[in-house]
């Protein structure tokens, strides 16, 4: 027992040292994105039909600190707007995907390689999911714009949407990078951390994976671990590391980067709530297609 403790001290030292700068620079650059690319020009530019909104719904995406379930509330909103559902799938699939802290911490761990194919996949994925959806036939629920605030004028505006001084936006990105984002994600990434290490330490797990987890049946498990276990992006990183430092195949563990953030019981519930059972199944069927494709792909490149 005291050998597994420091074991497992030891890899959580390891990943702790490993995660913790990679964290700090990517909330920080989350925060300058979370207050200079407000929700509002988020919908704004996103709630069109056609390419133009999949590919901005996609980009953006990628660089939104929002996670799965924080995309949900827009893409309802983009969807009540008029928008097509390519735009909004494709957000569904792009925004909790990845992140600038999960690709800070790809990079840091796997190296700039596998940290640049990822977000390429991430944004191929949402373009062609979103063109997809473009092509299924769900109606719109559109809904009457909300009425201007009363207290707003031509000539004034009130507090909320009165411009920010430097100070003001600088102590307001601050505050979203290492007050708002921990405690938004925090907790999930030391779970992360902790697992991973708690993986990595195990030894019968790895003899398992070696043994059984080979082949197509490496595949399965990675998109059934990542459709029923949810983890954000960053969470996500070092538990895949831990898998393949005990013999996961790396396309395996690419898959399970690229399908895991992206689905949870809440975007299943809302999407068969809001789209329909179709486009549901088309959803999840087209995502874990592409996730093994792209992951399997990589291990032919590399």
């Amino acid at each position: 027992m005291a050998a597994f403790l420091g074991d497992f001290g030891g890899a959580l030292a390891g990943y702790l040292v490993e995660v913790v700068p990679a964290v700090a620079a990517g909330f920080l650059i989350s925060g300058v994105v979370h207050e200079f690319l407000p929700a509002d020009w988020i919908e704004r530019n996103m709630a069109g039909r056609g390419l133009r909104g999949i590919l901005i719904a996609t980009v953006v995406g990628t660089v939104t600190p929002v996670c799965c379930w924080g995309s949900l509330p827009i893409a309802v909103s983009l969807h009540k707007r008029g928008a097509s559902l390519g735009p909004v799938l494709a957000l569904l699939v792009a925004t909790p995907a990845t992140s600038i802290t999960a690709l800070i911490m790809t990079w840091r761990f796997f190296g700039l390689g596998f940290a640049a194919y990822t977000g390429l996949a991430v944004i191929l994925m949402g373009i062609i999911i979103g063109l997809v959806g473009d092509l299924l036939k769900v109606k719109p629920r559109v809904v009457d714009e909300e009425p201007p605030c009363p207290h707003c004028t031509a000539e004034s505006c009130c507090a909320e949407h009165a411009p920010k001084g430097f100070g003001t936006r600088v102590v307001s990105v601050l505050h979203y990078a290492y007050v708002e984002m921990p405690r938004e994600i925090g907790l999930e990434l030391l779970a992360g951390v902790v697992l991973a290490a708690f993986v990595r330490t195990v030894a019968p797990l790895g003899t398992l994976m070696r043994t059984y987890l080979t082949g197509v049946r490496t595949y399965v498990f990675a998109v059934v671990f990542g459709v029923v276990m949810y983890m954000c992006a960053t969470m996500s990183v070092p538990l895949v590391d831990a898998f393949i430092k005990q013999g996961f195949a790396t396309g395996a563990g690419m898959t399970l980067l690229l399908i895991g953030p992206v689905t949870s019981y809440g975007t299943i519930l809302v999407l068969r709530k809001e789209f329909g059972l179709r486009t549901l199944l088309v959803y999840l069927g087209l995502l874990a297609f592409l996730a093994v494709s792209l992951g399997y792909l990589y291990t032919l490149i590399i």
